[in-house]
């Protein structure tokens, strides 16, 4: 592994437990975007769409792993310090319970991530990336969140690991990952000449494909495995 990957995934397990200790709710993931963004610019600098692509990933898996288990172990409530946290996990829940909500609608779902997807692809063409990755660790807290409400509610551990992370959340951040830099690059170019030298327009096309198609998969899996999931976390709810 590559120390500049060592060094990505070290800055972002720091950054959530700093984040948390400093107390404010928009700085959290502020924090948790420095050390992606600062290697991701690194990356696209030298002409390295891929490398930039498999940093994005590599800090994606970090913050969740990083943010899961910190709110697990928390010693003091996180309520005031995730953004959305309380509303997302409120969501998840009711869906676990009820089968309604956004997360229990495909209608409601699809056009909630259709809005989520379109703000993301503004934000990462107008500021290079930069904001579309504080709302990737805001996206990715908000599921942090939810998923540690379920350890510390008596779900057990194993079910929390396996079952937690929706196999359709994982496809949409994975997606999300890839359009971010491909997205992030025109701005790029034109920010710094030697990235415009070395990063060609040609070479582009398989990652948009790439994360369209993940955005397509996990709509499938979300279709044909969200009830299963459903009932499975219900029965395991204490």
């Amino acid at each position: 592994m590559r120390n500049d990957i060592i060094a990505l995934i070290l800055g972002t397990l720091v950054s959530f437990p700093l984040g948390l200790a400093i107390g404010v709710p928009w700085f959290l993931p502020v924090l948790n975007a420095v050390p992606a963004y600062v290697l991701l610019v690194h990356r696209l600098h030298k002409g390295e769409r891929g490398g930039a692509v498999r940093t994005a990933i590599w800090w994606a898996a970090a913050l969740a792993i990083s943010g899961t288990a910190c709110l697990v172990l928390w010693p003091a409530p996180t309520d005031t310090l995730v953004l959305n946290g309380p509303e997302y996990q409120k969501e998840m829940l009711d869906w676990i319970a009820t089968g309604k909500g956004t997360e229990g609608s495909l209608s409601l779902s699809f056009t909630h991530q259709l809005l989520q997807i379109g703000i993301f692809v503004a934000l990462s063409l107008a500021t290079a990336g930069s904001l579309s990755v504080v709302m990737g660790a805001v996206l990715l807290n908000d599921v942090s969140f939810y998923v540690a409400g379920l350890a510390n509610g008596g779900t057990p551990a194993w079910a929390v690991v396996l079952l937690g992370w929706t196999p359709w959340t994982i496809a949409r951040m994975a997606a999300l990952c890839i359009l971010g830099v491909v997205l992030a690059e025109p701005l790029m170019c034109r920010l710094f000449p030697t990235a415009r030298r070395r990063l060609k327009v040609i070479g582009r096309m398989p990652y948009y494909m790439a994360g369209i198609s993940g955005i397509v998969m996990a709509w499938i899996l979300q279709a044909s495995l969200g009830p299963l999931w459903r009932a499975w976390l219900r029965v395991l709810q204490p």
